[in-house]
């Protein structure tokens, strides 16, 4: 007897959590990508199981969704793909109907990215005189120096610093970890909100390392209003998020020669091809410049 929606899906669920260690936020992402499939399912063909899913159901599923943005095309493609591979995986199909699904063509994403100068800024912007002043200087110093995801900042515990030794523990995707350099300056920098923590009146959050004025840990979202404040009050006119940090540290460590295997390690990416993007925003700087500055730059 063929497996219903509902068993399909969660056995799914327990394949991604146990098998591939995926977070739970990527969990989601692609049961909510097959949950839609079944819904287009059970409107028009509802008495095929996933097992009995073809090529036309797909294609005509991708038409019924009417996903006009080729990178959310992608996505969920991505997630459909993902879903019958692990049947094939099973033995509840032989062949994977996603496989010969042509990928809409992406053009390449070039991500906002920090000068050194504007980085400065926004850390000079700081209000040292409010309470949370330090703190906030120790969090862009933290998303800057070591090139953390907003959920691995928000999420990093005092036991995970290793300052004697000049390094952090991150747990990152997948509850992954890793081990990342950290600069002095930003040891500086959290040794000194180590200071203004210790007055705080009440922590309930003992061991994570910043803590919004209850004393609990910091939501991603306290994160991102923080960073907004902070480019306005710099006078910064770029879209800037928690993720333009982590794009500014990589940037910067490549064009300034660092090996791309040693900027993968530290930035947690599966694949060299994630990291390989720098490289790219390595060229389009080195042009600029030349565009810039080179003495023959005008001449026809």
């Amino acid at each position: 007897m063929k497996d219903t929606w509902s068993e399909s899906i969660n056995e799914y669920e327990s394949f991604l959590k146990i098998e591939r260690s995926l977070s739970q936020n990527t969990i989601k992402a692609y049961q909510n990508d097959i949950s839609k499939l079944e819904e287009y399912i059970s409107e028009y063909s509802p008495s095929k199981m996933p097992a009995d899913i073809s090529f036309d159901d797909l294609k005509n599923f991708l038409k019924w969704l009417k996903l006009e943005n080729a990178r959310t095309r992608a996505r969920v493609l991505s997630g459909i793909r993902s879903f019958f591979r692990y049947m094939v995986i099973e033995g509840k199909m032989e062949e994977n109907p996603a496989a010969l699904i042509e990928s809409p063509r992406l053009g390449m994403t070039i991500p906002e990215v920090l000068s050194i100068v504007e980085i400065d800024s926004i850390i000079g912007s700081i209000d040292l005189s409010k309470t949370e002043g330090q703190r906030n200087r120790a969090i862009i110093e933290t998303l800057y120096g070591c090139g953390l995801r907003v959920t691995e900042l928000v999420n990093l515990r005092i036991t995970d610093l290793h300052l004697d030794e000049g390094f952090i523990s991150v747990t990152g995707k997948g509850d992954k970890q890793r081990l990342v350099p950290i600069s002095n300056q930003t040891i500086k920098e959290i040794n000194y909100w180590f200071d203004d923590r210790r007055r705080m009146k009440s922590i309930v959050d003992e061991n994570i390392l910043f803590l919004n004025r209850r004393g609990k840990k910091l939501s991603r979202v306290m994160i991102f209003t923080i960073i907004k404040e902070l480019t306005c009050a710099a006078g910064i006119s770029k879209n800037v998020s928690p993720h333009t940090f982590r794009h500014s540290f990589a940037t910067h460590m490549v064009q300034a020669g660092a090996d791309l295997r040693a900027v993968q390690e530290m930035l947690g990416h599966e694949s060299i091809l994630t990291t390989e993007i720098y490289t790219h925003i390595d060229r389009l700087f080195l042009r600029e410049t030349i565009l810039r500055y080179h003495p023959r730059r005008d001449k026809p």
